[in-house]
């Protein structure tokens, strides 16, 4: 998307709605939205990193002054800040491997009966061996 004034404007006045702010886009102001929004950053990063900065203010982790727009409109500092708006603070879910193999059909009563019997053998060899 081309950086053009009009994409300039809107970006300056997103952020004085989202902040409260009533600052005028001077030359200087708009040479860095210029710059920034240059290098790809959308409206939407926008939206995201002052959302972020506002929420960490608010849990007093960052100091009112990261939302000064002359802070904010530095590439590196929206950069890191728009990366840790999306980190994951827990990892994701984690898939079942694979599903545990089916279980074997019930025996038949016969069968079960055997079963038995064989237990029952081996227990009184067993007994019979340690006597």
């Amino acid at each position: 998307m081309p950086v053009d004034a009009a994409l300039i404007q809107e970006a300056h006045r997103l952020y004085c709605q989202r902040t409260g702010q009533t600052l005028r886009l001077a030359f200087d102001r708009e040479r860095m939205w210029y710059e920034l929004l240059r290098l790809g950053y959308s409206l939407e990063d926008l939206r995201a990193v002052i959302t972020y900065l506002q929420r960490e203010i608010r849990a007093q982790r960052r100091n009112v002054g990261a939302l000064k727009l002359s802070n904010l409109l530095q590439p590196d500092r929206f950069e890191e800040d728009l990366q840790i708006s999306h980190v994951r603070l827990r990892p994701p879910p984690v898939a079942p491997a694979t599903p545990p193999p089916p279980s074997p059909p019930p025996l038949a009563p016969a069968q079960q009966e055997r079963g038995r019997q064989r237990a029952l053998e081996c227990l009184r060899h067993l007994k019979a061996t340690l006597r």
